[in-house]
Parts: C-alpha cells; sequence; structure tokens
C-alpha cells in the first residue's frame, strides 16, 4: 500500500503532567452523587456504594504514575496514517522467526487489554511454552481511543480502520501477519484479511464473528441447545441492553461532553458494561479484571478525553449490518460462555478452519479474564497454519 503521509515512525512516552493528576484527584474527590435509586442495583446502573467505592479507591489509592512507569517498559510509538495519529505498541520477541500478530482491542477496552499477553506470547518459554510459538506483537489504539487521538476526520468505520493497520504492519516491514481481537477487534481483524488477503495469514478472534440475520421457526428448531441459548441471549442484549449504543451511535458527542468533564461519569459509563460482560455474574467487576486495570483504563480514557471519540468510532459504524465478503484467509473463533457466536452463521462470510466453545467460563474480555486459554488456542491455530 502507499501513501502521502508521513510515514515517520516515533517513539512515544506517556508523561501525563502532575497539574492533570492534581485536576483528576480533586474532581474524584468533589464528585456529586446523585441520591440512590429505588433497588440501587445493576438494573438502574452501578450500585451507589460500589461506585463510591472505586470513585474513593481512584482518588487516594491508585497510582498512576506507578502503572504509568510500567506501561512506559512496553516500547510504544506513533505515526501518522490517513491523516490519524495512531499510538501502537511494538514488542519484538527474542526469536527472529517469531510470528508477527497484531492485536486489535475493542470498547470500552484500550491497548491494556493485552498487557497479559505480551510476556507469554513474545518469550512462551519463560512463561512454560514452546519457542517455536514465539510472536512479534503489534496492538495499536483504535482512532479516537487513547493515545489515537484526537480524531482527525470522519468516516473510520471498519473497512479505513483495517486499511490502517494494513499500513501501519508494512511500515514496521510485516508482509506476511496474523491478526487477532475480540468486541471492535473481532469485526476489525477479518476485515483486515478482507482488505488485504495476500498479507494475513490467518485471523482468529474471541466472540462472535457475525450476528445472525432474521431466522424462520425451521432454522432456529435445527439449532444445537448451545446455538439456541446465544440466540436468545442476542435477543435480550438488543431488548435490555442496547441503549448504550444507541446513545453513542446518535449522539457521541453529548455522552463525550459528561464523559469528559465527570472522571466518575467515565468510570459509572464502563463499569456497567464490564459487570454486564464479565463472569461470573455475581462477581464484582473489579475482582475479575483487577482493580487497579479498571482504574488504569478509566484513567487512560479521562487523560485522553476519549469518552466521546471512541463512542464515535466504534458505533458510528457506517458497515452495520452489512453483509461481508468472505477474504478466504483461515479464521478461528474461539466462545466463552457469555460469547454468542454462532458457525453456522458466520461460515458464509469467513473461512472458518478453527472453532472452540467453551461453555463454562469466561466473559467478553477473554484477554483480561482467561488469557492462558486464548494464548493456547492462538498458538494452537497458528501451529495448524504453519503445518
Amino acid at each position: 500500500m502507499t501513501t502521502t503521509d508521513e510515514t515517520t515512525i516515533t517513539p512515544f512516552l506517556i508523561a501525563i503532567p502532575q497539574a492533570e493528576l492534581e485536576d483528576l484527584a480533586a474532581r474524584l474527590r468533589s464528585t456529586r452523587f446523585p441520591a440512590p435509586l429505588p433497588g440501587d442495583d445493576w438494573d438502574t446502573g452501578v450500585p451507589s456504594a460500589y461506585l463510591h467505592g472505586l470513585v474513593t479507591a481512584w482518588a487516594e489509592d491508585f497510582d498512576w504514575c506507578a502503572f504509568e512507569a510500567r506501561l512506559n517498559t512496553i516500547p510504544q510509538f506513533t505515526t501518522i496514517i490517513d491523516g490519524q495519529q495512531i499510538h501502537f505498541a511494538h514488542v519484538r520477541s527474542a526469536v527472529p522467526e517469531a510470528t508477527p500478530v497484531l492485536l486489535t482491542h475493542g470498547w470500552p477496552g484500550s491497548f491494556l487489554d493485552f498487557l497479559h499477553l505480551i510476556g507469554p506470547l513474545t518469550d512462551p518459554e519463560s512463561h512454560g511454552g514452546d519457542r517455536a510459538d514465539a510472536m512479534h506483537l503489534v496492538i495499536p489504539s483504535l482512532p479516537g481511543f487513547g493515545f489515537s487521538t484526537p480524531l482527525s476526520s470522519a468516516g473510520w468505520n471498519t473497512a479505513r480502520i483495517a486499511a490502517t493497520w494494513v499500513e501501519l504492519m508494512d511500515r514496521l516491514g510485516y508482509h506476511r501477519f496474523a491478526v487477532q481481537g475480540g468486541d471492535l477487534g473481532a469485526t476489525i481483524s477479518p476485515e483486515v484479511a478482507r482488505v488485504a488477503p495476500e498479507h494475513v495469514i490467518g485471523v482468529q478472534v474471541n466472540g462472535a464473528l457475525s450476528f445472525p440475520d432474521d431466522m424462520g421457526e425451521d432454522a432456529r428448531a435445527a439449532m444445537s441447545p448451545l446455538d439456541q441459548d446465544r440466540l436468545a441471549r442476542i435477543g435480550k442484549f438488543i431488548k435490555e441492553e442496547y441503549g448504550y449504543i444507541a446513545i453513542q451511535s446518535t449522539r457521541p458527542g453529548l455522552v463525550g461532553v459528561a464523559l469528559s468533564d465527570s472522571p466518575a461519569a467515565q468510570l459509572a459509563w464502563m463499569l456497567d458494561k464490564f459487570h454486564a460482560w464479565t463472569l461470573p455474574f455475581e462477581t464484582l467487576p473489579d475482582q475479575i479484571l483487577g482493580r487497579d486495570w479498571i482504574l488504569a483504563n478509566a484513567s487512560l480514557y479521562w487523560f485522553t478525553s476519549s469518552g466521546g471519540s471512541s463512542a464515535y468510532v466504534g458505533y458510528a459504524q457506517s458497515s452495520w449490518g452489512a453483509t461481508p465478503t468472505n477474504s478466504g484467509v483461515p479464521t478461528a473463533a474461539i466462545q466463552f460462555a457469555h460469547d454468542v457466536g454462532i458457525r453456522s452463521q458466520s461460515s458464509q462470510t469467513n473461512t472458518i478452519v478453527r472453532w472452540k466453545d467453551i461453555e463454562d467460563r469466561g466473559g467478553h474480555f477473554a484477554a483480561l479474564e482467561e488469557p492462558s486459554l486464548l494464548i493456547d488456542d492462538l498458538r494452537e491455530f497458528l501451529r495448524e497454519l504453519k503445518k
């Protein structure tokens, strides 16, 4: 691919000014909490006591500077592609012949989603694995997310992001690579293969590759009990949880004002989904994802004022509902207990060569909740491709 943009790749270090840290702490301490609604539970929002506790922990206990220092041990860079600043981590394995893999996050996550994967994937021998499974990792921040801000233009649909990822990999010298992702990453990763099938050796996603169209009763009845349950949960999601998508896809600027002015609002907006999309459902999200990770991720959104721009990119896709073409690239999917991917509904638009259902564990955030299972599946898939 060619581009007329500046192709310089610039080393990047995170350095949040002390004044911004103090401003965040002051805003958190002066949060104006509403009176609890009747019931005060997850059905109406984030329970008051739980939100109070995390806001206090964010202001008093969480050490951003220590987390920032940890992040700055990971090689990070920026470059301009299609007029947009793109931030990315690039961690090369010490194994020269390692397989290049591009990891794409989703919403309300960030490149921080993959912190637990970096060591095992780039240096498997030090983590009880095989040298032959080593990978070079490229972990970009989606346009409008994190340090890939501010947005320079409109129109960041999956195809444009996918083309940007191909350009990024080309600039790094990776002309044959695999892609992996969940949430938005599970939509963008197959699109990278459609944009440049000659460059992508394989696609692996956690979660759904597509969502079923209207189905007749006969087709539903022919499904396995597992797929019938997944189809029912898709319907329940559209009925009970679709509100945030409606807001973010139609008025991202409005929600962006609230999320950029109130760190407590930013945290609550994300906590709602961290609770709804993690398992076990009765376990609080910070006990699953880690309190430091949740607060670091919220801090990243806050410091980059990306609540609105991430909403704009994440759920303002012009291609929602469109039927994609099949790239022909070998594709693998792993479905954890929370996931709703249905193989029969994804096979026409993807060349599925590997499909794994894990029915008893795992939520939406596989890289954080079940990193070992996700790593094992990715390794096995790449081994199969090498054969």
